[in-house]
């Protein structure tokens, strides 16, 4: 298979706005960018933009706090000096090795970053690390983990972004950063998860491929993980077979302590004002018309003077796409705004 070389970012081109994505017509519905976002064609295309960056990736086991372990992925281009570093987040589900993960990866090394994909408890092949199970109020450790990137490369400037639930931790992480002494530079979240309650809502009653691809590969997590802990005998097969709130509901009453599902979605939710002690500069880019995430939820959001939003009219959830090789919009807008933290 050819690879098709990416377009470069010009350090003097005009800076990318939302408005700038204007994707043939053909790839204008929704539902076909977040399906293909996620196909096996965007999957290749993104091992093949990584490896054409000629960075060699090695595997981190990253200090979580409290015994927890994170692996993350450290990709580098062996002999060059980098100009600083990037943490990168996936989204539920996703792993380090997601199409947008490789693409976003690509596009930082040509900027000269060097980039550490984490991936969360229990997603890619992590599910031995941690005998707890994961769920999206475990923002510390992923603070900790930012921390422990920063203490491997104390010298370079420490920026990161994420997308969907990425995007959703990594605004989270920039708001507990400074408190935890990790010095951020700039975040970017695309996609990112704001109530989580209308969220699931909106998978519940939106077309059924959506409810359907998050339970198969939630219910496959959850059964690699009794797999390896057999003492998580309540994770049976009736329970893998709930519906996705109620097996929701089950993770929240027997592995957190959060009592309710709304007391559980309360705690990682960045709807409203929550976001208003905010001190990192961040860039968040959303769609209109994501079929996921639903952009009502964005218009009352309140957000400090550092943080801007971006609308593009398309894009579906996560999607961006630009042509039929599957080259990402949503990947050059994230390079484009992280690479001001570089020196010159």
């Amino acid at each position: 298979m050819a690879v098709f070389p990416p377009p470069t970012l010009d350090a003097d081109a005009p800076m990318l706005t939302a408005s700038d994505y204007q994707p043939p017509r053909w790839l204008r519905n929704p539902h076909l960018q977040s399906m293909l976002s996620s196909s096996r064609m965007r999957l290749q295309r993104g091992l093949l933009l990584l490896a054409a960056t000629g960075a060699v990736s090695d595997e981190l086991i990253l200090d979580g706090g409290e015994g927890v372990r994170l692996q993350g992925w450290h990709s580098h281009v062996e002999g060059r000096e980098p100009r600083g570093i990037a943490l990168l987040l996936h989204g539920w589900e996703g792993s380090a090795e997601s199409s947008y993960m490789r693409m976003a990866a690509a596009r930082m090394l040509e900027q000269g970053f060097d980039v550490v994909r984490l991936n969360f408890r229990d997603h890619g092949n992590t599910h031995h690390l941690n005998p707890g199970i994961f769920h999206s109020n475990l923002i510390d450790e992923v603070v900790h983990a930012a921390g422990d990137v920063a203490q491997r490369w104390p010298d370079l400037p420490l920026v990161a972004a994420g997308y969907s639930l990425g995007g959703n931790f990594v605004l989270r992480l920039a708001q507990r950063a400074p408190a935890a002494g990790v010095p951020l530079r700039h975040v970017a979240a695309v996609c990112p998860v704001l109530d989580p309650g209308l969220t699931m809502e909106n998978i519940e009653n939106g077309p059924a491929m959506y409810d359907w691809y998050f339970r198969r590969k939630w219910a496959g997590s959850l059964r690699r993980k009794r797999d390896l802990f057999p003492e998580l005998s309540d994770c049976d097969d009736r329970v893998l077979n709930l519906d996705i709130r109620s097996l929701t509901a089950w993770l929240v009453e027997r592995h957190t302590t959060f009592g309710s599902l709304q007391a559980y979605f309360d705690g990682y939710s960045i709807a409203g004002n929550r976001l208003s002690t905010l001190q990192v500069p961040a860039d968040i880019l959303m769609a209109k018309d994501d079929p996921v995430i639903p952009y009502a939820t964005f218009r009352d959001w309140q957000l400090p003077q550092q943080a801007r939003l971006e609308t593009a009219c398309w894009g579906g959830h996560c999607g961006f796409l630009e042509n039929w090789r599957g080259d990402g919009f949503s990947e050059r807008w994230v390079a484009q705004r992280l690479r001001r933290v570089l020196p010159g």
